[in-house]
């Protein structure tokens, strides 16, 4: 079992950063591969990054490529999203997810989510 919660949500201008982070909970952690994906009103939850159990693969959206990086550390459990140049688009609640050692980009084949953290930029 993993127990996952998200912070460091909130607004910004567009061109700014964030930092969103997730605190895992489990002595399994270290060997889950964990996952950020969005979600605005009305749409699908879209994939926006992965890294491996070991933290030696990664994955990202086109869309955020260049502009956001993943990473972990787990001595502490948790995973980060460092968020760069945002943009109105960007705009959206942001969750962590995890499932066994290898990453994936569909949501289904993550096991564990947490509540989300809303990032909201303004243009």
């Amino acid at each position: 079992q993993v127990q996952l919660v998200e912070s460091g949500g909130g607004l910004v201008q567009a061109g700014g950063s964030l930092r969103l982070s997730c605190a895992a909970s489990g002595r399994t952690f270290s060997t889950q591969a964990m996952g950020w994906f969005r979600q605005t009103p009305g749409k699908v939850r879209e994939f926006v990054a992965a890294i491996s159990w070991s933290g030696r693969g990664t994955s990202y959206a086109d869309s955020v490529k260049g502009r956001f990086t993943i990473s972990r550390d787990n001595a502490k459990n948790t995973v980060n999203l460092q968020m760069n140049s945002l943009k109105p688009d960007d705009t959206a609640t942001y969750y962590c997810a995890a499932r066994p050692y290898n990453l994936e980009y569909n949501e289904r084949a993550y096991d564990y989510w947490g509540q989300g953290t809303q990032v909201t930029v303004s243009s």
